[in-house]
C-alpha cells in the first residue's frame, strides 16, 4: 500500500492510499497546507496497527446513500 498526495484544482491538498493491486481504498478530506496532509499520512500509519474494528452491519441506521 502507498499514499498519493495531490494537488486539488482549487489550490487545496489530498492523499489517497492506494491498494496493492492500484486500486484506491480511501480519500482524505481537502488540506489547506500540505503539510497538514502529511501530518495525517503519518498519524494514519502509526495508527493503523493498532486501530480497532466496530461492526455496525447489523445496524438499521445508515449514515450515507452508497452506490
Amino acid at each position: 500500500m502507498h499514499f498519493n498526495i495531490w494537488k486539488s484544482t482549487d489550490d487545496q491538498f489530498y492523499f489517497e492510499l492506494k491498494g496493492n493491486n492500484g486500486e484506491t481504498v480511501a480519500v482524505s478530506e481537502l488540506y489547506t497546507r500540505k503539510q497538514s496532509a502529511k501530518d495525517t499520512i503519518e498519524a494514519i500509519k502509526k495508527g493503523a496497527a493498532s486501530a480497532g474494528v466496530s461492526d455496525l452491519t447489523g445496524g438499521s441506521q445508515y449514515d450515507r446513500d452508497l452506490p
